[in-house]
């Protein structure tokens, strides 16, 4: 057998060739590979501008009102004496009488709460404007809940009766005991005020309500407590106007326009 090796002219040849060829294949594959970055580049902007969902914020208030079942009595006892051992004591007496004739008219124990308890110093003054404690004052204040509203003001009367001078009402407040069913209400009442405004709006807009994308709850709102002022010791009630307890709820919505 016999072996022919190519000349060294045609193996020249032969990768001048191949090198022409490689290069005709870079060429064609090199503005493909270009191309890729630039469509990416292309879908990337046009997401950026495809403009969001359009949403609506709004504000509902609610209320609901109901007829109290409960009142809350403040009210405490006052003593001043030359010592701060006879203060006390005169103050410890006044509390017991307060607490004695609570007990009768059937408040129960777990009704009757100190607030409160206090022993300071008194000072007076002289011509010369140097100041002096001249005695102690010693009080305590409570809070009384009256589960039976209608004889709140027997209540107040009888407590004012039984403690004299050194007795304070510092006020009454009507309540509701659960509150609640009441904040219930309101709380849908807030809502469907959200909804109704958020409905408008996309009427109003061209746009139709589309879905709750978020719903937040404030602080609900109370009255505040109605004064009772104090009442000469033969007064054997006191008249009082329950009205009724309001409840307020604010919500604030948002939804989708579509």
């Amino acid at each position: 057998m016999t072996i022919r090796r190519p000349s060294a002219a045609r193996t020249s040849r032969l990768l001048a060739a191949t090198a022409v060829l490689g290069g005709l294949l870079a060429g064609t594959a090199a503005p493909a590979l270009a191309v890729a970055p630039e469509r990416t580049a292309l879908r990337a902007t046009a997401l950026r501008a495809a403009p969001d969902t359009a949403t609506v914020t709004v504000t509902g208030n609610g209320r609901a009102s109901a007829a109290p079942d409960l009142a809350i009595l403040s009210a405490g006892v006052e003593a001043t004496r030359p010592t701060a051992k006879e203060a006390m004591a005169a103050q410890t007496t006044a509390a017991e009488a307060l607490l004695d004739v609570l007990h009768k008219q059937g408040i129960a124990d777990r009704d009757i709460r100190t607030d409160s308890l206090a022993l300071a110093p008194v000072y007076t003054q002289n011509t010369s404007g140097d100041s002096k404690v001249t005695g102690y004052q010693a009080g305590q204040s409570f809070s009384v809940k009256v589960r039976d509203i209608d004889r709140t003001g027997q209540v107040v009367g009888a407590v004012n009766e039984a403690i004299g001078n050194v007795g304070r009402i510092n006020g009454v407040v009507f309540d509701v005991a659960d509150p609640s069913a009441l904040r219930a209400k309101a709380r849908e009442a807030a809502y469907r005020d959200a909804y109704d405004k958020a409905s408008q709006h996309a009427q109003l807009s061209g746009h139709r309500l589309g879905r709750l994308v978020s719903l937040s709850e404030g602080e609900s709102v109370r009255p505040g407590p109605g004064a009772a002022p104090a009442v000469p010791a033969d007064e054997p009630s006191v008249p009082l106007a329950p009205g009724e307890i309001e409840e307020q709820v604010t919500v604030s919505a948002v939804y989708e326009l579509i």
